[in-house]
Order: C-alpha cells, then sequence, then structure tokens
C-alpha cells in the first residue's frame, strides 16, 4: 500500500464534501478517484507535473476552497485539476515540494525553450 501524505474529497456547496471524487497525494504520485457504482482511479507521476497553480474564485475563498490547476506531461491525464478542496495554498505548496524533490532525485529537467526572433542580433533595430 501507498503512503499518502495528503487526501481530501472534492466538495460542493457550503464546503461540503458530498462528492464521490476523492484527491490524494503520496511521495511520487497523485491519485484521483471518481464514481460510485462505476469506479474511475487515475495516477500521474509526480516528475511529469511541470507547473501548479491555485485559483480561487468568490464563492470558493467564502467556504475557504480552492481548484489546484496542474500542468502535466502524462499522456492519459494532461492538464488536470483538483477541484474545490480545504487548505488549498497549503496543498500546492506541499505538491510543488513534493515535484520539485521528485524532478531532482530522478534528474528530470524541462525544457524551456525561449523565442529565437526577440534576440536577432540582424535586426535592423540596432544601431551599430
Amino acid at each position: 500500500m501507498v503512503d499518502v501524505v495528503w487526501k481530501d474529497r472534492k466538495r460542493i456547496i457550503f464546503g461540503l464534501p458530498w462528492t464521490f471524487t476523492k484527491y490524494g497525494l503520496s511521495e511520487d504520485r497523485i491519485f484521483i478517484e471518481t464514481g460510485l457504482l462505476n469506479l474511475q482511479e487515475n495516477e500521474v507521476r509526480l516528475y511529469r507535473i511541470t507547473d501548479v497553480s491555485l485559483e480561487r474564485k468568490l464563492w470558493q475563498r467564502m467556504f475557504g476552497l480552492g481548484t489546484i490547476l496542474c500542468y502535466s506531461s502524462d499522456k492519459s491525464m494532461g492538464n488536470f485539476q483538483i477541484k474545490n478542496i480545504k487548505k488549498p495554498s497549503e496543498v500546492k505548496e506541499l505538491i510543488s515540494s513534493y515535484v520539485e524533490e521528485e524532478r531532482t532525485r530522478k534528474k528530470v529537467t524541462s525544457k524551456e525553450f525561449i523565442n529565437d526572433d526577440l534576440f536577432d542580433d540582424s535586426s535592423e533595430d540596432m544601431d551599430v
């Protein structure tokens, strides 16, 4: 069995967990389980996550909720959301720290590209 460091449920009105979506975080994966009769369980390896951000609409702030947006290179899940969870800022930081640890441990780097047109030395605007 996997050691889960964080878990929560998707919450609805008034911040109550009356849904069948469960989230979990281990040291190397995020788990998303949905459904009641037809259960679907997905997982994403943390080293595949490239960026994490937080979204909090007015009604979410009123009930202490938020949605974490995860941008991933995972083929089956792609980008995904961890919707309407309690303490979203703390969870986002927890995910970010585990992602960085896992990427360092696996020696994974993301390649970021800069548009070469911005730094073209042959530009007519430059005075030589």
